[in-house]
């Protein structure tokens, strides 16, 4: 019996567990020829579906999710209709809810499985062709013979710990730049509009089996892991220990985590502080800094807790830390959105994610979405339209003010610069904002350079005392000193001053000067860089104020 299985992602730097989570679990079994095609959303659906037709398996499966779905289903729809005998069963995030209408529009889909599937799917295996068995399968949802809906609850897995590691698959991805890591499972957490909002209990892997994971993952060369428990510092305790023995990885591998601001106490914060620069790069979880959409979302910890953990965090000199904020929660009117950006400028987050919401399946948010007046697409991404707070108008100025943070602050060589026109000039990302979408440029694929020339121009223009800073920064980018942003900067016959202030390298005299003058030229104050003359690297090596 052939089985295969649909590795669909949105990048190739993605890969999903679901492959390994549950082929590993039957890993013995011999009955079963597993073979997998990957590809990404963007592939031809044509090629993709040809991959599949050459393999004639038996039976098609995959996990689907709200970035995949429309891609997964036509996919799906033109293999069983060349492979009509082939059954199709789907698991994922998208199968949290009632999947009644979902079965019935999508008819050559056999069943899905909602929760987790390790056990769930072994056991549908074992009585796929006795369906009157089904109804023992927990989290199986399925049309029965006489086309009635059946559901059998959500799946669980109580025996966490027991699971054989996914790393154990011969379908695990090694190629990719990270990996993922479960440490726990489950969120003592309570958010409305997330998938695992009460997924309880807490499921914890003991220390040892998560260190014979990370010396497995460490053979393999990765650098990067992604811890994937919905609030790592649920359990201080836990997420202690943890920072000690993520400690001995260093620096063979960075850790990416999710961390609540609000339950970050002395202890804590004490072994964060102790830790090694680039050993984690923290998301704080925080999605807005309003009290009553906090608790309009059913988000625990207190709004006075969280901003004082996150300060703590953006304040640490040894990690980053991202902060996100969701627009369309209930509540949240657009001029607090950026107000909160600016707060967490203020605060100096290493980077600001501004998403809109999205009412996912199975969610809190998505059963009680007329009760805050919450409209939303009922397709994929299934993002919110309107809600009492916010008009569709403005939802659209939210993303376009995302746009602005990933092109600006979300970038090294603007952030600063972002951050100081954020903080000092009220109306600026107003302004700048209006400014880039009337020129058509927020929709716009703009390069490194690009972006920094828009910049200059518009502070020239509005805010002409930022520009030298934005020509500071242009140049420590290592850009082109002919262009624009770069107009002020000599370069000729430049011999450096009897004193001047170093700030980065060692000056040698082989090195290449440019100079930018703050104020009168004649005068001599300005910033000195210093480029290396025999080899090719574009930023300089040197700085020095004179």
């Amino acid at each position: 019996m052939k089985l295969l299985w649909i590795d669909l992602n949105s990048s190739y730097a993605h890969s999903s567990l679901a492959l390994p989570a549950l082929h590993t679990q039957m890993a013995e079994d011999i009955s079963v020829e597993w073979h997998v095609v990957s590809a990404t959303i963007n592939e031809n659906i044509g090629m993709v579906v040809e991959q599949i037709y050459r393999q004639r398996p038996d039976i098609v499966a995959g996990t689907v999710w709200l970035f995949n779905h429309e891609v997964m289903m036509h996919i799906l729809a033109r293999v069983k209709a060349l492979l009509p005998a082939c059954t199709v069963v789907l698991g994922g995030p998208e199968f949290l809810g009632d999947n009644e209408r979902f079965l019935r529009t999508h008819p050559f889909v056999r069943c899905v499985f909602r929760g987790e599937g390790e056990e769930s799917f072994p056991r549908w295996m074992e009585y796929r062709e006795t369906s009157e068995q089904w109804s023992e399968i927990a989290g199986l949802c399925y049309l029965d013979a006489e086309g009635h809906y059946k559901d059998n609850g959500t799946a669980r897995v109580m025996r966490f710990a027991k699971l054989t590691p996914p790393e154990r698959s011969a379908f695990f991805n090694w190629s990719k730049p990270f990996v993922q890591l479960e440490t726990t499972r489950g969120c003592f957490n309570t958010c409305a509009f997330c998938v695992s909002g009460g997924e309880k209990p807490v499921r914890t892997l003991s220390l040892e089996a998560i260190r014979q994971r990370l010396d497995t993952i460490r053979a393999h060369g990765i650098r990067n892991v992604r811890v994937l428990d919905r609030t790592f510092n649920y359990n201080t305790r836990h997420a202690k220990d943890l920072l000690e023995l993520f400690r001995t990885y260093h620096p063979d591998i960075r850790f990416h985590l999710e961390i609540h601001p609000a339950l970050l106490d002395e202890e804590l914060k004490e072994e964060l502080s102790r830790l090694p620069s680039g050993l984690l790069h923290l998301e704080a979880g925080i999605q807005s800094l309003r009290e009553d959409v906090l608790q309009a979302s059913f988000r625990k910890g207190g709004l006075k807790a969280s901003l004082s953990g996150l300060r703590y965090l953006c304040s640490l000199p040894n990690m980053e830390t991202h902060a996100d904020l969701i627009a369309g929660l209930p509540h949240y009117r657009l001029e607090q959105i950026f107000d909160d950006v600016r707060t967490l400028a203020e605060y100096r987050a290493g980077e600001i994610q501004l998403e809109s919401l999205k009412l996912l399946p199975g969610t809190a948010m998505r059963l009680h979405a007329a009760e805050w007046g919450i409209r939303y697409s009922p397709y994929p991404p299934y993002e919110v339209l309107q809600t009492d707070a916010i008009t569709p108008d403005e939802l659209q100025t939210a993303r376009q003010l995302s746009r602005l943070l990933d092109a600006y602050y979300n970038t090294p060589a603007w952030q600063e610069v972002t951050r100081q026109l954020i903080l000092h000039k009220d109306k600026f990302l107003h302004d700048f904002l209006a400014y880039l979408v009337t020129g058509n440029l927020i929709d716009q694929p703009m390069s490194l350079e690009k972006r920094g020339v828009v910049l200059y121009a518009y502070c020239k223009q509005a805010y002409p005392d930022f520009a030298p800073m934005v020509t500071r920064a242009w140049i420590e980018a290592g850009l082109s000193l002919k262009k624009e942003p770069a107009e002020h900067v000599q370069t000729k016959r430049l011999a450096p001053p009897a004193r001047w202030q170093v700030t980065q390298g060692v000056y040698r005299p082989d090195l290449r000067l440019c100079f930018l003058p703050t104020g009168n030229p004649e005068e001599g104050h300005g910033w000195w860089y210093g480029y290396e003359s025999q080899i090719q690297k574009a930023e300089p090596v040197f700085k020095a104020f004179s």
